[in-house]
């Protein structure tokens, strides 16, 4: 019997040639990622203290500070400096802070890659299986045992199958794949599984596109979201200054799956998840009229991508925010607001009337930036929105494509982008 993905990393992981779904096996941790809001304040520092234990290859680890970047209160300012001195302290070179979100970070100074086992402290670590890595989130206990040892457990997961087929057409977008894979599966519905995603819409995405997918694996309760290795994988990797060869990495032919489900990008609309469940999924036109937006935002680890800004300022250029309105632009790393810079994106974008901010987890998840009061709504390119997500458990999350989040913007509702083609 062939393997799916995820069981040749975890064969390869736990030093074995083939593994199977079910099968618990002890791995060795290719890289170990570390953030501020659950990093070595969390237990870590603490336990590693008494423990007199050192981390066992400081090489191996990345420490990002991102979610309390730039600081809002002296107590988020105590937290980045307390990680920043750990890092330190504990030998710990790629360390990284203020230029954006982690998973992002991880995948741009080449963290990730074709194959390896990696874990994180955050749950949107899966998005670095775009790049065909094993990469998954973790509990601050766990993270604790991989510090010191390099080493885990793993259940070798179940494999879901999601053929997508046809063409995305235009106003459409991977965040609409990824609500419309998250409406049919439901929220847990691939609870402790890998998600694999394959076809030719998948094919045809660049990798902007194909992280936002991976990243909202774990929105259906999955371990992993994996893409298999291609050009467009490799072309990436090699823009990131990384030489290869890399592994390259497909299930085969005759790999058992859990289930498989088609989708026909041909037929896919803009779509938005409703408050107050990610799998509360409808198409955008279908959300009455009239659904006043608040604030509209662009940013975080799923839709602040240079893609995701391109897009919403080629919507936006020449029209304005709607009065009474804001648009807040977050992007997604220091490198892509530097891009989007200097190619008038952001220019574009701030004469619609967009407020340009750092790259931050900040908005997404409400430390600071744009929280929400009570009664508001928002429109989010973000991931999740959930009862409280955006800082107030009285405000209305929906969460849409970088598209239907700049449509919405310039008419002050819930709209549908096709709407300004």
């Amino acid at each position: 019997m062939g393997m799916t993905i995820s069981e040749k990393i975890l064969a390869g992981a736990s030093g074995q040639s083939s593994v199977k779904a079910g099968d618990i096996v002890s791995v060795d941790v290719d890289v170990a990622m570390l953030d501020d809001i659950l990093g070595p304040r969390v237990e870590i520092a603490e336990h590693m203290t008494a423990l007199d234990a050192q981390i066992w290859d400081p090489d191996k680890v990345v420490v990002i500070s991102d979610h309390f970047t730039p600081p809002a209160t002296s107590k988020q300012a105590e937290i980045v400096k307390f990680t920043r001195e750990w890092s330190e302290r504990y030998g710990v070179r790629n360390y990284y802070e203020f230029i954006g979100p982690c998973h992002q970070i991880m995948v741009e100074k080449g963290h990730v890659l074709p194959g390896a086992l990696v874990l994180g402290t955050d749950s949107h670590t899966c998005m670095g299986g775009a790049l065909s890595a094993f990469a998954s989130g973790v509990g601050s206990t766990e993270m604790l045992g991989i510090l010191v040892t390099g080493k885990t457990w793993l259940k070798v997961p179940e494999t879901i199958k999601i053929v997508w087929k046809g063409k995305l057409p235009d106003g459409v977008m991977a965040k609409d794949m990824s609500l419309a894979t998250i409406k049919k599966i439901r929220h847990a519905g691939a609870t402790y599984m890998s998600v694999e995603y394959v076809g030719p819409a998948i094919d045809a995405l660049g990798m902007d596109e194909r992280f936002c997918i991976t990243n909202m694996a774990v929105e259906m309760g999955a371990k992993a979201g994996l893409m298999n290795t291609d050009a467009t994988v490799e072309n990436y990797l090699h823009g990131q200054g990384l030489p290869g060869p890399f592994k390259r990495l497909q299930s085969d032919v005759d790999a058992s799956f859990r289930e498989t489900f088609e989708f026909d990008a041909t037929e896919l609309e803009p779509l938005v998840s409703c408050p107050h469940e990610v799998d509360n999924v409808c198409a955008a036109g279908e959300v009455p009229k009239g659904t006043r937006i608040d604030q509209a935002y662009l940013g975080s680890c799923t839709g602040g991508r240079y893609t995701d800004l391109a897009m919403a300022a080629k919507l936006l250029k020449g029209r304005k925010v709607r009065n009474g309105r804001r648009l807040l632009v977050s992007p997604s790393s220091k490198s892509i607001w530097e891009q989007a810079a200097q190619d008038g994106v952001l220019q574009t974008l701030s004469e619609a009337g967009a407020i340009i901010l750092a790259p931050t987890c900040g908005v997404c998840v409400a430390q600071h930036s744009g929280i929400l009061a009570d009664g508001e709504t928002c429109i989010s390119s973000t991931n999740r929105n959930f009862l409280g997500r955006m800082g107030n458990k009285k405000s209305f999350v929906y969460l849409g494509s970088p598209l239907t989040v700049a449509a919405s913007a310039v008419t002050g509702e819930i709209t549908d982008p096709r709407e300004f083609l």
